[in-house]
């Protein structure tokens, strides 16, 4: 593939192939991302701002949002929704759990939250969620949980809310005609 070129046919600093390269140049940037992720991961119920996790990778605030997102493909809070998702899902299909329980032991503030972005980013609610995997069971105890977890890992390439407003785009006609 040829570089990419500006108006003026100049070659451009940093085409996406070279800005995720370059985000990897340096080890030890890495692996300061790399223990801010591992932390996230370990505690994914907690609250967890660009700033707690700059402290933690020991790097300004704005220069590991970047490098987070040039790092790993998803700006630090999406990373975090698909971990608190991915958690959710397996404790609705593994456990008991009431919903309540579970929206606030995988960190979510408020039931009625927790189940809107599960929902916006799942397709279902976390009952419906539920059904579904217990009807599933006995094919899904087969399958490695490393494999299930990968399978039903959400995709958060785009914001919750851009997703909400694309759907809610496709589901209501405009409210005004135009008069010609």
């Amino acid at each position: 593939m040829p570089p990419r070129e500006d108006r003026k046919g100049q070659p451009l600093a940093s085409s996406p192939a070279s800005v995720s390269h370059d985000a990897l140049q340096d080890p030890a940037l890495l692996r300061r991302l790399l223990r801010a992720r591992d932390r996230m991961d370990a505690a994914s119920h907690e609250a967890w701002p660009v700033k707690r996790l700059a402290e933690v990778s020991g790097v300004s605030e704005a220069h590991f949002a970047r490098s987070f997102k040039r790092a790993f493909g998803l700006p630090p809070h999406r990373y975090l929704l698909t971990r608190r998702i991915e958690q959710a899902t397996t404790l609705l299909r593994d456990t008991e759990l009431s919903i309540t329980d579970i929206a606030f032991a995988t960190g979510w503030e408020s039931l009625g939250t927790f189940g809107r972005i599960f929902r916006d980013i799942t397709g279902r609610s976390p009952g419906a969620m539920r059904r579904e995997a217990q009807s599933n069971m006995p094919e899904l105890d087969r399958v490695p949980a490393c494999v299930l977890k990968a399978a039903q890992r959400p995709d958060l390439n785009i914001a919750v809310l851009e997703k909400r407003r694309r759907v809610a785009k496709d589901k209501f006609r405009p409210l005004t005609k135009e008069v010609s």
